[in-house]
């Protein structure tokens, strides 16, 4: 009894394998079979139908078979975007490009350079994280602009670049707050300078531009003697600034008292020799 059952297992587990391996699915027989022109004509089929990972396998192996003849073209293209709508940007970008410098007299040569920024652009992260891409996608959509200052995608290039920009803005705005709170007054006074050198069109310009002034007095509030001169002259100048650009702020009554009190150090460290030009200021 036990060596039947067990012959009837061996027997339906050989059935089992046997009825695997002759029922190989059509992408396996596609795959398999050697013959170019099918692989290369299901490759496309799987592509419309969305089935990207199939499509790309499908395509990596006829790339060589076809290497010098004009389906090649079409063939790479549609390889570096499975990899783009597979969500690998890093393997898309890499082949937009190579497309791009391989094809450049190509009909859709625009079209792989504006896809490789957009691989970049879609790795941009948050902007509390490491931007490295967020500037490889600005340098890479500015080239776009620069190559193609007719293309219909201008408008759309220039919004992204303008949404990236946004995001090192934060990110440096947000480093400067993060200096003035732990009291690291000198790093977060650079920090802010350096956001409007980099940003001088900045919708944020009243708080940049409070809080370089108020880090910068509080920098000459706690500088040992030697170097307060030097601390609260540059927060004069930066008061005043303030003042002159920002006269309906909430924060206005504070930097004019950042002001008054810088002038009033400066004329006791001189023994009364300061004498500030905008005495006036903000008034």
């Amino acid at each position: 009894m036990k060596k039947r059952l067990f012959q009837s297992w061996l027997f339906l587990l050989a059935f089992t394998l046997l009825t695997a391996l002759g029922c190989k699915s059509e992408f396996e027989k596609i795959r398999g079979s050697g013959d170019t022109d099918s692989i290369y004509a299901k490759a496309f089929v799987y592509y419309e139908q969305e089935e990207y990972l199939r499509a790309q396998t499908l395509l990596e192996l006829i790339i060589p078979a076809y290497r010098g003849k004009p389906e090649l073209e079409k063939i790479y293209f549609t390889y570096a975007d499975t990899y783009y709508k597979l969500g690998k940007y890093i393997m898309g970008n890499y082949y937009f490009k190579n497309f791009a410098s391989t094809f450049p007299n190509s009909a859709q040569r625009e079209e792989a350079d504006f896809m490789a920024a957009y691989c970049n652009y879609m790795m941009s992260p948050g902007f509390r994280l490491e931007q490295t891409y967020t500037e490889k996608a600005i340098d890479d959509f500015q080239l776009f602009a620069n190559t193609y200052s007719s293309s219909p995608r201008l408008k759309e290039v220039n919004r992204l670049i303008d949404e990236m920009r946004l995001k090192l803005e934060q990110k440096v705005f947000d480093e400067g707050v993060l200096y003035y709170n732990l009291r690291q007054y000198q790093a977060a006074t650079t920090t802010f300078e350096n956001l409007l050198k980099d940003f001088p069109e900045t919708s944020n310009a009243e708080q940049v531009r409070y809080y370089l002034a108020k880090a910068n007095y509080l920098l000459a509030e706690n500088s040992v003697f030697e170097k307060r001169e030097e601390r609260y002259k540059k927060t004069v100048d930066y008061t005043k600034d303030y003042l002159s650009k920002f006269k309906e702020s909430d924060n206005y009554n504070e930097v004019k008292s950042f002001y008054n009190n810088s002038v009033k150090q400066l004329k006791s460290i001189t023994n009364g020799r300061y004498q500030d030009q905008g005495a006036g200021a903000g008034r």
